[in-house]
């Protein structure tokens, strides 16, 4: 397979989001992909990393929102600056994308270009790279549009579902197999996930997607004319902070999903052969923390007796005793104690909105 020049590949990383299943490490301007929940880096440093040596760092755009900006530039320091660019307000994946697609086209009208999620875990980079490789093949050689799906380990009803059709044969691409998209899927609800999964041709789709500019932008103008108005604006402005402020507030709030991918001419999927994890709420981050002979996850000094299955996880550097208690959730930064019910992980959220303002 040729090689794509380093200098033509571009990566968008989707870095807003709330930082409320991360209460009280993670605050509305310090969301999940802004916490070092896995050592000493942060969700997002830990995304621009496993693109080191695959796209360059000033081909890499990083989009978050007002709230989170400046906590995005705090620890993001060795990408050009105008690389950072805050939505002037939220409106969905697909205006976002369009944004993106929007610069990069500025820069190179026919860049191949990388879409990513800001605050998954992926430790096996090389792998990462070498899925994204094909990928980026599959997309330059078809003039098609390509998702990485993730082979599902349970019927998980909270994600949207990649149905997968026959194998594809593009040329130029023999690494790994790529295969024609049938339709996307919306989240499930329990039962229909189990069928999903028994079907054996169903992937999570993680929100990974590779195309080239000419692709992307042409099914716009075909699917969504009004995100390409805005791309071929962004373009020809001499001012693109600007126009982005002035025409942004004006788009429809619309998933690419619903707003492409759905309706688009050919889509491609490639399944993930790397490690992943959405990392969704603190019983995910538990799995990766030391874990004592009963069970109990910590990143602390920890004391315990007759306690089990507890995940425990500090930023105070308190050392921490617990007894006769099980499947607890114990979360303590400077300003705030979270003790919760393991099974409840998804309803921290839930609480988020009713405790004071200075705590949210």
């Amino acid at each position: 397979m040729n090689q794509t020049p380093l200098h033509k590949r571009y990566a968008l990383i989707l870095a807003g989001g709330s930082g409320q299943r991360f209460w009280p490490i993670s605050r509305d301007a310090l969301p999940k992909q802004l916490l070092k929940l896995f050592g000493e880096k942060t969700l997002l440093e830990l995304t621009i990393e496993r693109l080191d040596g695959f796209v360059p760092k000033e081909n890499i755009l990083i989009l978050t929102n007002q709230q989170q900006e400046a906590s995005v530039r705090a620890i993001i320091k060795d990408l050009p600056p105008e690389n950072i660019v805050a939505e002037p307000e939220k409106r969905d994946t697909a205006p976002a994308i369009a944004l993106a697609v929007g610069w990069v086209v500025a820069r190179d009208p026919m860049a191949t270009m990388l879409v990513l999620p800001a605050d998954h875990l992926i430790q096996n980079h090389a792998e990462f790279q070498r899925v994204l490789t094909s990928a980026a093949h599959a997309a330059e050689n078809s003039g098609s549009l390509v998702t990485i799906g993730i082979k599902p380990t349970w019927a998980c009803p909270s994600y949207g579902y990649v149905e997968r059709g026959r194998k594809a044969s593009i040329g130029g691409v023999n690494d790994l197999p790529v295969w024609e998209v049938a339709r996307f899927r919306e989240k499930p609800n329990p039962d229909l996930a189990e069928h999903f999964i028994s079907q054996g041709n169903f992937l999570w789709n993680a929100g990974m997607f590779i195309w080239t500019i000419p692709a992307i932008f042409s099914e716009l103008s075909r699917h969504c004319p009004v995100l390409a108005d805005f791309i071929s604006e962004l373009r020809g402005s001499k001012d693109f902070r600007a126009t982005v402020a002035k025409q942004f507030g004006k788009l429809p709030k619309l998933s690419i999903d619903y707003a492409l991918m759905e309706k688009a001419s050919r889509v491609l999927n490639i399944e993930a052969t790397f490690d992943w994890d959405d990392v969704g709420n603190w019983t995910s981050v538990g799995r990766y923390l030391n874990a004592d002979d009963d069970g109990n996850q910590h990143n602390c000094a920890l004391s315990q007796q007759d306690a089990a299955n507890n995940i425990v996880f500090t930023q105070t550097g308190q050392h921490v005793a617990l007894i006769g208690v099980q499947d607890l959730i114990v979360v303590a930064s400077k300003d705030g104690l979270l003790v919760a019910d393991r099974s409840k992980a998804e309803n921290i959220k839930k609480i988020v909105d009713g405790l004071p303002q200075e705590l949210r």
